[in-house]
């Protein structure tokens, strides 16, 4: 099954003129996720990320409510294998 996921982004790093990479924080995982459907996002954005790539920007209330159901479902720990 794939799972979008929300994170927050702590860093972005430019590869080329097009594409751009960020450092994405999963509630303490750090996966790196291609940002070229987000052009807008910054440092600090929340982001759904889905195969990984950003796909949309989300606010921070939407990201915990996210992790609190993937946290009752236990869920969380799958992250790791699931996201980018």
């Amino acid at each position: 099954m794939c799972l979008s996921v929300p994170g927050k982004i702590i860093s972005i790093e430019h590869e080329g003129m097009l594409e751009q990479l960020g450092k994405i924080d999963f509630g303490g995982i750090v996966k790196e996720a291609n940002l070229a459907y987000v052009p807008e996002a910054k440092v600090g954005d929340y982001v759904i990320v889905h195969v990984g790539f950003a796909i949309s920007i989300i606010d921070e209330e939407e990201a915990n409510r996210v992790f609190g159901y993937l946290e009752e479902m236990e869920e969380l720990s799958e992250l790791e294998d699931e996201v980018g």
